[in-house]
Parts: structure tokens; C-alpha cells; sequence
């Protein structure tokens, strides 16, 4: 397969991702998928940022998350964010530290 294939096909499975999470499971919480995977909506907004950055183009944490989101973070918590407990908190705490190293 050429290089450009593949780039077009991590493309549209990362589309597809995103369409998934941000479309069809909605009710699937952040917290949840830290907890569980490792990573969550956050970091997938977050991972775009720094590819942006990466080849040069500014992007804030704002402007990836509403990239990612389709509309203001603040706006999409509102919508679909649920109170976690504190089990998940203290969970979450623990997983955030494991996978991504520091506290947003």
C-alpha cells in the first residue's frame, strides 16, 4: 500500500472515531473512557492540537477541543456530561497521571 493510501485510510478511521464518540455514544462519559483506555475525547482534541503544532500551525487547547467537539467545549459538557462519582474521580486521577503524565 503507498503512503498516501494509508494516510487516507488512518483518516477516515479516525473520522469514523470521532463521528462514533461525538454522534452515536454520547452517552459514553470521558471519565469512563480514561478510566477504562487510557485516553478519552480530551485527548483525541488534544493529539490533534499537537499535530497541528507539530507542522507549525497554532492552535490553542480551545480551538482543538471545539474542532474536535463541533461547538465549545463548555457548550458539549453542558449537553453531555454527567457528575462522576468519587470512585471515578479518584480513578480518573490515577489513569490521567498513567497516560497523559500531568493535570490539564
Amino acid at each position: 500500500m503507498d503512503p498516501q493510501t494509508m494516510i487516507e485510510l488512518e483518516a477516515a478511521a479516525f473520522r469514523t472515531l470521532r463521528e462514533h464518540l461525538m454522534e452515536k455514544r454520547t452517552d459514553v462519559q470521558n471519565i469512563d473512557m480514561m478510566n477504562l483506555t487510557g485516553f478519552c475525547r480530551n485527548c483525541l482534541s488534544r493529539w490533534v492540537q499537537e499535530a497541528a503544532n507539530e507542522r507549525g500551525i497554532e492552535m490553542s487547547k480551545e480551538e482543538a477541543r471545539e474542532l474536535f467537539y463541533g461547538m465549545p467545549y463548555d457548550e458539549w459538557k453542558a449537553q453531555s456530561q454527567t457528575e462522576a462519582s468519587p470512585e471515578k474521580q479518584v480513578a480518573f486521577e490515577k489513569a490521567f497521571a498513567e497516560n497523559v503524565g500531568k493535570k490539564e
